[in-house]
């Protein structure tokens, strides 16, 4: 049981560390580094099976990426807080997916995931944090294992 209980988890492991990854640009000329397609308009920069071996990522920042994907949601009218939010989150060197809500539809579904409509909202893994609280965040990216530096 032990030798099936340890192969599972080497598998599980291995597993995450090689999801598919994509490296791409965004409008205002950040790097991304996700687990999911750029959106329409945009084209990735890299992508494959494997993790971006170039991303400037430790090992441990990639895992904690795979393991707990971050997005922030943003909306237009966002201003300040939602410049320190992604400010906070490139100081870290964290890879986050930014998602601004504009389309009733977007706002609708942004609703139903955090219960309200307050940006910036920040999502790492399943764990969703509203408003701008920077020890929060902070504390929320140690739980999810990425690095306190750049992550590089």
């Amino acid at each position: 049981m032990r030798r099936l209980t340890a192969a599972s988890l080497t598998l599980l492991l291995t597993a995450s560390v090689f999801a598919q990854t994509y490296r791409w640009t965004d409008a205002n000329g950040r790097t991304m580094v996700t687990d999911t397609p750029p959106p329409a308009g945009r084209s990735a920069v890299q992508s494959g099976s494997g993790p971006v071996p170039n991303d400037g990522l430790t090992p441990a920042a990639r895992q904690a990426a795979a393991n707990f994907p971050v997005i922030l949601y943003t909306s237009e009218t966002c201003g300040d807080p939602c410049k320190q939010a992604r400010d906070l989150l490139q100081g870290r060197g964290v890879p986050f997916t930014e998602k601004p809500v504009k389309t009733a539809q977007e706002f609708d579904e942004f609703k139903q995931l955090t219960g309200d409509a307050f940006v910036p909202t920040l999502k790492v893994g399943r764990q969703v944090l509203r408003g701008l609280e920077p020890n929060s965040w902070q504390s929320q990216l140690d739980f999810a294992g990425y690095p306190k530096g750049k992550g590089k």
